[in-house]
């Protein structure tokens, strides 16, 4: 697994640390072959989510969902599918506040969207910025967070976001800068999101 610890990672994503790589459950020989078992786990989890039965029986915006989401999205490569991680990180909070935080940002979104705090696009995409900064997960946090926006926008009657009309937010490349660039803008000031709305509906 000597692959996984020493490649190159592109901006904003997370190194894979020596004990999570050990709970790899694929035999897997290049970042290629990651990637593919990744994509094809993630299509199943897409499927489950937005199946209908899930939708009306499971509420995104509960703290289960969010862990049940991240397990199904990586639960055929990573033993640690989710389980909110127990290290420090490049990004995201200490990991002993996850626990908190979490429950507060869920909160937080379903204030703005039943209040009508923010348009139903501007409350997500706040919702998805938040779980990046909290990075619950050894990895997979920004796959998780779109897809998880993604869920709740079909839940609350509006269209899955287009997120850069790209298949790939992972791969370094235009695409991945001008999202990376939106999240800052928002790090920055909380109130700029016109860079992540405009590429989240682009």
């Amino acid at each position: 697994m000597n692959f996984i610890l020493n490649q190159k990672y592109t901006d904003g994503n997370t190194p894979i640390r020596p004990e999570e790589a050990e709970q790899l459950i694929p035999r897997i020989s290049t970042i290629g072959e990651l990637n593919e078992y990744e994509a094809l786990n993630m299509v199943t989890a897409r499927a489950w989510a937005f199946d209908d039965r899930t939708m009306k029986s499971m509420d995104p915006l509960k703290e289960p969902y969010i862990r049940e989401l991240h397990h199904r999205m990586f639960d055929n490569v990573w033993k640690w599918a989710g389980t909110y991680r127990k290290t420090e990180r490049n990004i995201g909070c200490d990991p002993k506040e996850i626990v908190q935080r979490i429950p507060q940002c869920l909160d937080n979104t379903r204030y703005w969207l039943e209040n009508k705090t923010f348009s139903n696009d501007k409350a997500l995409l706040r919702f998805h910025h938040q779980l990046t900064k909290i990075h619950p997960f050894a990895n997979g946090n920004g796959r998780h967070a779109r897809m998880i926006a993604d869920v709740v926008a079909v839940k609350y009657g509006q269209a899955e976001f287009t997120w850069g009309a790209g298949k790939d937010l992972v791969a370094e490349g235009d695409l991945r800068t001008r999202y990376l660039a939106a999240l800052r803008a928002l790090d920055a000031d909380e109130n700029d999101v016109k860079l992540l709305l405009d590429f989240a509906r682009s």
